[in-house]
């Protein structure tokens, strides 16, 4: 390695563009140089030992991490015949992509009925890789979708997959499954209103439940959604009461298991939520309202707790005027406060808990919010982050493929101004994403990069 390569690498003043996204090295041919890109960052969070490292350099060979090592050891670790590209991040904060456990990205509200009556699919379609990008640009390089009709969400992670459009991975479920006049039917309608050709994901009884987890499972599930209990955002009149069996929930986790999928269960409701966590499933989202027992059963069995504890504030705030009916108001307000203090209670007990915020209930884009709420309600800013990177990779099962950035990890990186453990808002200000080795976003300079060879 040239004594010029090792004054560039001291170097402070080798910034990248601003250019949205800077394309991978091509693959090298048998013949060409190894080709590695280098970034160097003041800090970088390490969420799975707890610590920040200073003065770092992450290498990167393709669209993984081959290493980690302080600035000063770059040149030892590099062949010497390397073919160089440097990223220096300056005083940014670097952190492992960021995950979202809990998402609906296909689509966000507008108007209550409107989306009922006036929206279709197709809609859904030519939108999604719009709320996809903002997702990206917002530092969540992985996401776990649970819940699209019409399976808009497997078309948009399969267009992400092939490198037709930017944004995160995906993990995705399809039509969460639902029982007829549960959370996922349309209720309050007239019986004369019918939709044609839509694929939701009602089903009724063990041998139909079965049968709609195979059908998600053929066209492409990553996951398995059931709605164990009534919810909020819809017009049935409880929120939380149990809306299957015990045995239909079995019927939904054994047969999910038989395809190798995991299976996420929307429980708000005290009893749904220990009748999913005795079925078997792998999370329960929301669980406003779990009770001690529910806890006990979660810490016994494992379960995964996902509490989207900032949306309250969005939906007291903005669903009127949306035109969402008053008796969906009034059961958010039975929820928000109860479910940030179970998180709290939960988060005492010692329950395994993944970020999950309900994005596309409020704004894609925003989801980073979610944890300054979990800082308020008694996490420290390390756990949240951690919440978001290395227990939200083990609960989607990619903890040896993101949430870290490690030796064969996925080069899914970004950085922030500012210190995030000492300030848990900067990350709702992402400056600067890669995903897979290319760089999407970037806002902490204007210099060009620079390779060497």
């Amino acid at each position: 390695m040239s004594h010029r390569f090792l004054a560039i690498l001291a170097a402070t003043g080798l910034l990248l563009s601003s250019t949205p996204r800077v394309q991978a090295a091509e693959p090298a041919k048998s013949d060409a140089k190894p080709a590695f890109t280098v970034v160097k960052a003041a800090r970088v969070v390490d969420p799975k030992a707890g610590v920040v490292l200073t003065d770092q350099a992450i290498i990167i060979s393709g669209d993984k991490v081959q290493s980690i090592v302080p600035a000063a050891d770059v040149a030892k670790a590099l062949p010497a015949d390397a073919v160089v590209t440097i990223i220096d991040l300056g005083s940014a904060t670097v952190l492992p992509g960021l995950i979202d456990c809990h998402t609906h990205v296909t689509g966000q509200p507008t108007n209550f009925y409107e989306d009922i009556f006036r929206r279709s699919p197709i809609d859904q379609a030519t939108t999604s890789h719009i709320y996809a990008k903002r997702t990206l640009d917002a530092g969540f390089t992985t996401i776990r979708n649970v819940g699209a009709d019409n399976y808009v969400d497997f078309a948009l992670r399969n267009a992400i997959n092939a490198g037709k459009l930017p944004g995160p991975r995906i993990l995705a479920s399809g039509p969460a499954l639902s029982a007829t006049g549960g959370h996922g039917d349309l209720n309050g309608m007239s019986p004369y209103i019918r939709f044609e050709g839509e694929i939701n994901g009602i089903a009724n009884g063990v041998e139909e439940v079965r049968k709609k987890v195979r059908e998600n499972v053929k066209y492409g599930a990553d996951v398995i959604k059931i709605l164990a209990t009534a919810g909020v955002l819809s017009e049935e009149e409880a929120v939380g009461l149990p809306q299957y069996t015990l045995e239909e929930m079995k019927a939904a986790v054994d047969e999910a298991h038989v395809w190798g999928k995991r299976v996420a269960a929307h429980a708000h409701g005290t009893e749904g939520i220990k009748l999913a966590i005795r079925a078997g499933v792998t999370s329960v989202e929301h669980s406003s309202f779990i009770d001690d027992e529910g806890i006990k059963l979660a810490l016994e069995h494992g379960t995964y707790l996902v509490f989207d504890i900032y949306n309250d504030d969005y939906i007291m705030a903005e669903y009127g005027r949306l035109g969402y009916p008053q008796k969906i108001l009034d059961k958010e307000k039975l929820v928000g406060r109860t479910q940030r203090e179970n998180f709290t209670k939960a988060l005492k007990a010692g329950c395994k808990l993944a970020f999950g915020t309900d994005a596309g209930v409020y704004p894609h884009g925003w989801n980073a919010k979610q944890f300054h709420t979990m800082v308020v309600w008694g996490m420290t800013p390390m756990q949240a982050i951690q919440a978001a990177t290395v227990s939200a990779a083990d609960l989607l099962g990619w903890n040896t493929k993101v949430g870290q950035l490690a030796p064969g990890f996925y080069a899914d990186l970004i950085a922030v101004k500012g210190d995030p453990l000492t300030n848990e808002t900067v990350l709702e200000h992402v400056d600067f994403v890669m995903k897979g080795g290319e760089v999407y976003k970037n806002k902490l300079t204007a210099d060009p990069v620079k390779v060497f060879e």
